[in-house]
């Protein structure tokens, strides 16, 4: 089902997601060799509980940690773990905040240490793509304008858009309709209305865009080991245009 939410509501999911956003910064100031995503995830969890707000997808269908943290050839969901972060590579950190019930999500992708050109570009083509399906984010469109503005940039760069995992609903439950693609044709799908709250959140691969899925029964990684990046942005559908309840660079 789909709700659309009151003014007043998504006031309080832009509070929800401006603390987000200002973890986020906080952890670009962390992201360097040595460090392990496991000491990430502590500090989100010390950080929002010193801010009255707690983490919504730790104990989200049996989940354990506060922070999804996939590293290099991980899409998304990955665990949180001890092992030190390389000179190299790229990190996903990716969290669900709840402030007094309130709801916002983002995800973002940092370089360690040094970038090859093929990472720069990765982590470049990636975050114009979340940028461009935002532009599409108006009441009046379709879901599929979303999808077909990230997939024509992304394929024409010559990257791959995943297809398996979506942008989604948000609020007052972490998923709810409609579901996001980040792929697709224009006029196709659900229609945007003021109120709606959605994600969108694009993975976009060096390689090829199917998945494999690990073990634990939540890791996704590339099915050929090569590089995948996320950014995600939680946005309102206003009659003014989309806002962007998790942005950083408006605090």
């Amino acid at each position: 089902m789909i709700t659309l939410k009151s003014q007043r509501e998504i006031e309080l999911m832009h509070e929800a997601g401006k603390l987000l956003a200002k973890v986020h910064l906080e952890i670009a100031n962390m992201i360097k060799p040595g460090i392990t995503t496991s000491e990430i995830d502590s500090f989100v969890e010390d950080f929002l509980a010193k801010h009255g707000a707690t983490p919504e997808q730790k104990g989200y269908q049996g989940y354990q940690f506060a922070t999804c943290a996939s590293v290099n050839d991980e899409i998304c969901h990955g665990f949180p773990r001890n092992e030190p972060l390389k000179n190299g590579d790229i990190v996903t950190i990716d969290m669900v905040v709840n402030l007094n019930g309130a709801l916002a999500d983002s995800a973002w992708t940092y370089q360690v240490g040094e970038a090859t050109e093929e990472t720069t570009k990765l982590l470049d083509v990636t975050k114009k793509a979340l940028y461009l399906g935002i532009e599409q984010a108006v009441v009046g469109n379709r879901v599929g304008d979303i999808g077909h503005a990230i997939q024509k940039y992304v394929e024409g760069e010559g990257f791959s858009v995943v297809r398996e995992f979506t942008g989604h609903g948000i609020g007052p439950t972490i998923h709810e309709e409609p579901m996001i693609l980040h792929y697709g044709q224009p006029g196709k799908g659900t229609r945007l209305k003021e109120g709606m709250v959605i994600t969108i959140e694009p993975m976009v691969n060096v390689g090829e865009w199917k998945s494999t899925m690990d073990d634990n029964k939540w890791t996704a990684r590339t099915i050929d080991g090569k590089l995948s990046a996320q950014y995600e942005h939680t946005i309102a559908i206003t009659k003014d245009g989309p806002v962007i309840l998790t942005d950083q660079d408006n605090l």
